[in-house]
């Protein structure tokens, strides 16, 4: 076995002696015991198959990147945990031969509610990055939102997907730099802004900084400017970003207003997770609202995004579209949440663990996956239509 085989291999043992499945084993049946890396998509039984796969394929920077949570990473597991003690309510003798995933976002019709959740510099995973996902949203008519950070201009993303994508925003602390991205995700065919709202204080990112001391590798073979550095990034090509922070602490509703006034594109805010904030966003004219907490990566509030769901839905009303996304791993995941008023479900990790082990195909077969759990929990529960889950009584919470 090759050195680098063999370290891959203990550093692969050491992420599944911290899974729960394994916990208690002895070390020494640990290898015994090892479930066989899938090798072709197909082959995965459910999205957490590709877990392992990315994890081996990816070195300990990138994986760090893509795993962390902040401070414990107690609210990124929070939202995992958070499914479990909702509950469903099935109804029976219903005739559930044909059901109707698709959902309406902002005029679209798409085919079921499980978008793409825009991450940052998708090609530190695979050479493709964004493409590999653009195409893969295509091939599975799934609505796909591009990162500002993305290692793809959002032109070529667009292309490749061959249909309307949604920008997501990160505030730059110069409003000339703001306007520009704007304008130029709209002159892009983008119909949808998402501003991204929950990082004012910078984060946090402790699993990350760790597992990124471990990497010997020389970061300027793929960050020539250093990691996270604008100036590398396709979107702030030929801007003067000497000094720009990613993020404006300064922001407000009257930032939000300002950016509301620059375009035409529907607007939504992505990291709202409390109710007076979702009243304001009705009360500012906002469009939509993702409830987030950038997949337990912004702030350790140990709360599940499902949990905040109800009450951010309740405080919107019926005039605000709100979607979610954290942990979602199952369609069961996503039919409670449905059940609990979201319009839309979002999904970040899988994807791209999807991408970093076998590209487009492997971010398919997670679609594919998920898409054919949720119809299976549809016809369990008896509804045959988005419109049908939309039913509190479908679910009790238990906690």
């Amino acid at each position: 076995m090759r050195s680098s085989d063999s370290r891959n291999r203990r550093d692969f043992l050491k992420f599944l002696a911290g899974s729960p499945l394994l916990a208690g084993l002895p070390a020494a049946s640990l290898a015994q015991q090892m479930p066989a890396l899938i090798t072709d998509p197909s082959q995965a039984i459910n999205v957490m198959d590709f877990e392992p796969v990315a994890h081996q394929a990816l070195p300990p920077a990138h994986w760090g990147y893509l795993s962390t949570g902040v401070d414990d990473d107690l609210t990124l597991k929070a939202n995992r945990e958070g499914f479990q003690h909702i509950q469903l309510r099935p109804r029976r003798l219903i005739d559930v031969t044909r059901v109707d995933m698709r959902t309406e976002l902002f005029g679209t019709t798409w085919d079921s509610p499980i978008f793409i959740c825009p991450v940052g510099g998708q090609r530190m995973v695979n050479p493709d990055g964004e493409l590999a996902v653009a195409r893969a949203a295509q091939s599975k008519r799934a609505l796909q939102i591009l990162s500002t950070v993305s290692s793809t201009s959002v032109e070529e993303v667009a292309q490749a997907r061959g249909g309307p994508i949604w920008y997501q925003l990160y505030p730059t602390s110069r409003w000339d730099i703001r306007e520009k991205l704007v304008r130029r995700a709209e002159a892009a065919g983008c119909p949808v802004l998402v501003i991204t709202v929950d990082l004012p204080a910078g984060r946090h990112t402790e699993t990350f900084d760790r597992l990124r001391r471990m990497d010997s590798r020389n970061c300027a073979s793929c960050h020539p400017a250093g990691p996270g550095a604008l100036s590398q990034k396709p979107m702030f090509s030929g801007l003067d970003v000497k000094g720009v922070a990613v993020y404006d602490s300064g922001l407000t509703w009257e930032s939000v207003q300002r950016v509301k006034k620059l375009t035409s594109m529907k607007l939504v805010l992505k990291g709202i997770q409390a109710a007076a904030d979702a009243r304001l966003c009705k009360e500012n004219g906002v469009d939509g609202i993702i409830v987030s907490n950038h997949g337990g990566r912004a702030d350790e509030t140990l709360r599940a995004t499902v949990d905040c769901l109800p009450e951010v839905v309740e405080a919107a009303g019926p005039g605000v579209t709100v979607m979610v996304d954290g942990g979602f791993r199952r369609g069961t995941d996503v039919f409670k949440a449905l059940a609990l008023g979201a319009r839309a479900v979002g999904i970040g990790r899988p994807y791209m663990w999807g991408l970093a082990a076998f590209g487009q195909p492997g971010v398919e077969r997670v679609l594919d996956l998920l898409h054919a759990e949720f119809e299976l929990v549809m016809k369990q529960c008896g509804t045959r239509s988005i419109a049908e889950i939309a039913r509190p009584s479908l679910v009790i919470n238990a906690k």
